[in-house]
Parts: C-alpha cells; sequence; structure tokens
C-alpha cells in the first residue's frame, strides 16, 4: 500500500512547515489517474497524524479528473482509470491531466 509511504511524507512536510501550530484541516487534490485510493488515504493520514501537529486534522481529498488525447484518432476523452480506452477502442493514450497529487490548503490554529 503505497498510501502509507505518501501520507507519511506528506505528514512530514507539513509537521516540518506549521511551525508547531496545531493542523486543523488539510485539503490534498489526487488526480483519477494518480493510482491513489482516496479511502487508503484518508485511512492512513489518520494514523500518520497520531502525535503530530496534523492529529486529529480534517482531511479533504478533492478528485480531479483525468484527461486524455488519443494517438490513434488525436479525440480528447475524459479517463476515469489509467486503464480506459479512447471511445475508438484505442489503449494508445496520452495522460494530459489526472495524475496530479497536490497539497492545496493546510490551515493551523
Amino acid at each position: 500500500m503505497h498510501e502509507m509511504a505518501l501520507t507519511q511524507d506528506l505528514v512530514g512536510l507539513i509537521a516540518a512547515n506549521c511551525a508547531g501550530r496545531r493542523v486543523t484541516r488539510v485539503v490534498l487534490e489526487v488526480g483519477k489517474l494518480a493510482a491513489v485510493v482516496p479511502d487508503a488515504f484518508r485511512f492512513c493520514f489518520e494514523l500518520c497524524a497520531e502525535g503530530t501537529p496534523a492529529e486529529g486534522a480534517a482531511l479533504e481529498i478533492v478528485e480531479l479528473p483525468g484527461r486524455g488525447v488519443c494517438r490513434d484518432c488525436e479525440r480528447e476523452c475524459e479517463l476515469n482509470s489509467a486503464f480506459d480506452r479512447c471511445p475508438c477502442g484505442s489503449v494508445a493514450l496520452e495522460f494530459l491531466s489526472g495524475e496530479e497529487l497536490n497539497l492545496r490548503e493546510v490551515e493551523v490554529m
């Protein structure tokens, strides 16, 4: 479960930059193609935040849509997973968006 390693890094980054203040809310952007399971990330966040300034903080995950362009028909399409096909049936897709994993906001007291 790579969500645990990602969450550990995220909590470490937050703790290192919150100047000892208590974190009340974290907003994370996760692309549909990022291979991150939001529910697993929430579970890991709760565990990793224990004993840190982020303990008890609300985690808000904003899912960003995936978009790709087909190398065969040049059509742009929405993607819900990295394994989706173009409506033409091709799997030759170039991802345009949806692989993001961004820390958008941290609220502290």
